[in-house]
């Protein structure tokens, strides 16, 4: 599995554990986080041991919402992500 820019991906058991790793932004959501979690929910739906996902975030902060300053080139509308 490859390593990811924004989040954590590792099995416990019969159990992922998903966790955003931007602590110095409260783990807000980004361009480059939401790519890193479509990723790693499919490898979690794929992977027949795994029974459950946590989703957790790193630091003080689970997730702050949407990282406004990725807006600043445009916004990009995303629909319909299938996972």
């Amino acid at each position: 599995m490859p390593q990811f820019e924004t989040v954590l991906y590792e099995k416990k058991g019969r159990v992922a554990v998903i966790t955003l790793n931007r602590p110095e932004k409260l783990n807000a959501l980004n361009s480059q986080m939401n790519k890193d979690l479509k990723y790693v929910f499919r490898e979690a739906k794929e992977d027949p041991e795994i029974r459950a996902i946590v989703l957790t975030g790193a630091g003080r902060g689970f997730c702050s919402g949407a990282d406004i300053s990725d807006f600043a080139g445009g916004v990009t509308v995303v629909r319909n992500l299938p996972i």
